[in-house]
């Protein structure tokens, strides 16, 4: 008997295998039971605390790139973040002038669309 673990579209599955008797017969699969989910990673924040305005992903995606940090001057338009989405990397852009007061996500982390990425004062 053999125990494997896998995803699918996502979605976890623990399946044990059993080895069938050698007359070629193939043995009835036995149906995956899903996982337990693990609980989701608290968001990231650096010190300072949050800023005032907030600056959030456009589309889902994933954090590719942190173009500021904690700190830094920003003008409008300028890229606080970069995201990849349908292969293509997409900068987050600071909704107005201010100073970053948080980045609220790392390089790899997935994003939904709205999501907050990082705040500004």
């Amino acid at each position: 008997m053999k125990n494997y673990t896998i995803t699918v579209n996502g979605n976890v599955y623990d399946v044990t295998v059993e080895e069938g008797a050698s007359s070629g017969a193939a043995a009835p699969a036995a149906a995956p039971k899903a996982a337990p989910k693990a609980a989701p990673a608290a968001p990231k924040k650096a010190s300072g605390g949050a800023g005032a305005i907030k600056v959030t992903a456009g589309a889902a995606g994933k954090v590719v790139k942190l173009d500021t940090k904690p700190g830094d001057a920003v003008k409008a338009g300028d890229a606080v973040v970069t995201i990849e989405s349908m292969k293509m990397e997409i900068p987050v852009a600071a909704p107005q002038d201010g100073t970053v007061a948080s980045i609220d996500c790392a390089v790899g982390d997935p994003c939904e669309a709205g999501q907050l990425l990082a705040t500004l004062n």
